[in-house]
């Protein structure tokens, strides 16, 4: 008995030992912990780097033709190791050139061009775009061979001149939405990104996946072609003095206003001092993105939010007249930057200002957000809260959502989970909600089950890129919400707060990879939890747990829980007496750590059992049937 006994305390060590150390790392990752760029313990490598861009654009926006033209010197800063042979040019619009390969549906009338290049030259020499020795145009990026070479610790100048017919509503995320509103993005010439980890990233933009892009600096000039037309903006509105008059500058100086009216639109008042000559001057410095939004006739709305002491955000809501629950929209975000900033993540919002614009579907830019009508109070808080949590993921934190989706979308589903919660029951007004699931945590799991354990089910690790809908849905949103969730459950809200916010002062401004996730919540929980990352984010597995029996011995209760799945998942117990107790045994994922496929729990128990039942309906399981005992 006694040998017996020690083989199973050897075998429980080596189990141990072999789930905390088993973790797949990708050669890139391996490479750049090789040359000091990323660490094993979450901190960025000593000789992390990361290059950045400044524009300077001028750009024209055509109302009556729905085209925009512009003009942009980029000043790009090679703050890498590497003599760079080549550059690569984001076209975005490229994507409406009918031969282009797609991902997201798009009308014969938005077919167009792409992006018209009447001019790029780099350091004062013009590049011949017809010379295919040294320019390649493929997908939705343009290739330029350069020579001489950008050098390391040197600055490169870019001139392009260039134009584009500007899409309609089934644009992805952007277009034109009637004769003088529009969401205007993905619209200049863009340098792609350079990393430590691929290079020079050459993912095309094919409606599907989003961001990726280097922090940088904007000077912006927009102007148009149409008289009262107002512009919003990445950044800050620089001299409104010059743009408004008198009495809607009264207005915008306020802290909270109505700066347009229904009034002012019915009356067709007089915004602006130079009508379509006036010239809206963005500027904003450090950011991954820049985009704008206009219109004549949209309300608009404005407050200064003090989210934390002494750190003030420019607020806007701008929206259509006939949408009902948009006039809710100010009051909505002000609550949504205060739980952020002082709540989950408990970070200040890191932009001086958020504009909400009332365009079509849910898309996000840095410090703007394009929202659709919507239809009810819960959807306009979910819609709202989601699209405004991306400033911090991936706006923040500068994640790869083309390769890791679920980084961003994820924790915009997950961050304003509890706020969303909460403002249901906050509906100020008469209309209910219909078919509206209250608890949007349950709502997530019931959403994750979906496609669970099926073909379309792969690990969360696997790029976001190669992946179609409706796989990289399923991974990007409930699934890495609900991954999210479980890990707060089982490090515990404080711990998991703290890791969360050491995480996002790690690598703020910088381009984090999942594992710099992994490895910061490792260093910062003090826990080696490379069995749930593995488990999770690079096995093929399900959520699925089963009670297998239980026992009474000597005044205790002894139950059996199987994982059928291999998912790491918290367990809950529904255990009632025949006297009527009912009592609620939880268990973090934590109790999975060693590998095993079944645990025994043991409580103590002078009482009959009626019941026993496993699970919650915050805890995702493919198959309740078997998970109730009698």
């Amino acid at each position: 008995m006694k040998k017996l006994l020690i083989f199973i305390i050897f075998l429980f060590v080596n189990q141990q030992s072999f789930s905390q150390e088993r973790l797949f790392i990708p050669q890139e990752y391996l490479s750049a912990v090789n040359k000091q760029t990323r660490t094993l313990n979450g901190y960025p490598g000593s000789k992390y780097w990361q290059n950045k861009s400044s524009y300077k654009i001028s750009a024209f926006i055509n109302t009556k033709d729905k085209s925009l033209s512009g003009k942009e010197i980029v000043l790009y800063k090679n703050n890498s190791p590497d003599s760079l042979k080549l550059i690569v040019f984001r076209l975005y619009q490229d994507f409406n050139i009918p031969t282009k390969s797609r991902d997201w549906e798009t009308g014969r009338n938005d077919f167009s061009d792409g992006v018209l290049i009447n001019s790029l030259k780099i350091n004062g020499t013009e590049i011949d775009l017809n010379n295919q020795k040294i320019s390649t145009r493929t997908g939705t990026n343009l290739f330029i061979k350069l020579n001489p070479l950008i050098f390391p610790d040197s600055e490169t100048q870019i001139e392009v001149v260039w134009s584009f017919k500007i899409p309609g509503e089934n644009f992805p995320r952007m277009g034109c939405y009637d004769s003088t509103s529009f969401m205007i993005a993905y619209w200049y010439p863009q340098i792609s990104v350079y990393d430590d980890i691929d290079g020079w990233d050459k993912i095309d933009y094919n409606g599907m996946v989003e961001f990726y892009n280097d922090f940088n600096d904007y000077d912006v000039i927009l102007n148009t072609d149409k008289e009262n037309i107002c512009v919003w903006a990445t950044g800050v509105l620089s001299e409104p003095e010059k743009i408004f008059n008198s009495e809607y500058l009264k207005r915008y100086n306020l802290n909270d206003s109505k700066i347009i009216t229904e009034e002012d639109i019915v009356m067709n008042s007089r915004i602006l001092i130079n009508g379509k000559e006036t010239k809206w001057i963005y500027k904003a410095d450090n950011v991954t993105d820049f985009a704008f939004s206009l219109s004549d006739h949209f309300l608009w709305d404005k407050k200064i939010v003090n989210v934390t002491n002494g750190k003030n955000v420019i607020l806007n809501s701008v929206y259509r007249r006939d949408s009902y629950w948009s006039k809710y929209v100010i009051d909505i975000s002000k609550e949504i930057l205060n739980y952020f900033s002082n709540d989950l993540p408990g970070i200040s919002f890191p932009f001086p200002s958020m504009t909400v614009f009332n365009g079509r579907g849910g898309m996000e830019y840095p410090m703007m957000v394009n929202d659709g009508v919507t239809d009810s109070w819960n959807s306009t808080v979910y819609l709202t809260s989601h699209e405004i949590s991306h400033s911090y993921f991936p706006f923040y934190m500068g994640t790869n959502e083309r390769k890791y989706a679920w980084m961003d979308e994820g924790w915009a589903v997950f961050l304003p989970v509890l706020f969303q919660n909460d403002m249901a029951v906050k509906n100020p007004d008469v209309k209910k909600d219909e078919n509206s699931e209250q608890d949007i945590r349950a709502r997530n799991v019931k959403a994750y089950l979906r496609m669970a354990g099926t073909f379309y089910d792969a690990p969360l690790l696997v790029p976001s890129n190669v992946l179609k809908t409706p796989s990289y849905r399923h991974n990007s949103y409930a699934k890495a919400a609900v991954v999210y969730d479980i890990l707060r459950d089982m490090l515990g809200d404080d711990l998991f707060k703290k890791a969360l916010k050491e995480y996002m002062n790690r690598w703020n401004g910088k381009h984090p990879t999942p594992y710099d996730f992994f490895f910061t919540f490792n260093d910062a929980s003090g826990k080696n939890m490379n069995w749930f990352w593995q488990k999770w984010f690079m096995d093929y597995a399900s959520p699925d747990l089963a009670l297998k029996n239980f026992k009474k011995e000597n005044n205790e209760l002894i139950i059996t829980v199987t994982n059928i799945g291999e998912l790491p998942l918290p367990v809950y117990l529904t255990i009632k007496t025949v006297e009527g107790d009912t009592q609620i045994i939880h268990k973090s994922a934590e109790i999975w750590k060693y590998g095993f496929s079944e645990i025994a729990i043991t409580l103590p128990i002078t009482k009959e059992i009626l019941s026993i039942e496993l699970g919650s309906q915050y805890v995702p399981d493919l198959n309740p049937e078997n998970n109730k005992l009698k």
